[in-house]
């Protein structure tokens, strides 16, 4: 498989942006047939420190950084409201390439979690709007009862962006390409944001 390569100028100065690399693997996986290429495993903690992890679907990237949407209430949404601080990893085992991702989460404005609520699948509004997303329920009955009842309320009528429900932005501020090496002699580079620029670091696999 032929691997991404580059030059890193003299003081450890990118010369390629990671985010870029990060879009262009995603597409890579896709064309190659790998499932869910967009998935990424989101790491966030509550402000005592406290981990967890979920898969979510990165859903945009731009030069600002990652796009994920969910539920606000959710926990993650409760944890990134008391810690900021997030991380996500991609994995392709069909490109032999992981990247992660650190960084500082915000959310959103209206318009663009708007803009995305409108591109869902209709019953996938409808679900955000049925599913308390992480609290208890007493059954996937009760859960089932509450879609039907929503999915009755909005027959025939357009279904609005809940305001418990909307987008994330991470901002990356340290990223790390990873490409499967023989013999675990990975190619593994670690890009930190420094003044505005990247600045790249190879690091020991």
């Amino acid at each position: 498989m032929q691997s991404r390569r580059h030059v890193i100028a003299k003081g450890g100065a990118a010369t390629v942006d990671p985010l870029k690399t990060l879009a262009d693997w995603i597409d890579e996986a896709r064309t190659l047939g790998a499932p869910e290429p967009e998935a990424m495993a989101l790491a966030t903690a509550t402000g005592e420190g406290v981990p967890s992890v979920r898969i979510v679907l990165c859903r945009g990237i731009d030069a600002r950084g990652l796009r994920f949407f969910t539920n606000y209430e959710s926990r993650k949404g409760g944890e990134l409201a008391d810690n900021h601080r997030a991380a996500v990893v991609f994995f392709w085992p069909v490109i032999d390439r992981q990247v992660r991702v650190e960084g500082e989460v915000e959310r959103l404005g209206s318009t663009e979690s708007d803009e995305y609520f409108q591109k869902r699948p209709r019953g996938h509004r409808l679900s955000a709007l049925a599913s308390p997303q992480s609290r208890p329920l007493a059954s996937l009955d009760e859960l089932r009862r509450r879609a039907a009842e929503v999915t009755a309320e909005y027959e025939g009528k357009e279904v609005p962006r809940p305001a418990y429900w909307g987008g994330y932005l991470l901002r990356p501020s340290a990223i790390e390409l990873w490409i499967r090496g023989a013999d675990r002699l990975h190619d593994r580079e670690r890009f930190e944001m420094r003044g505005g620029a990247w600045a790249c670091t190879r690091l020991a696999p």
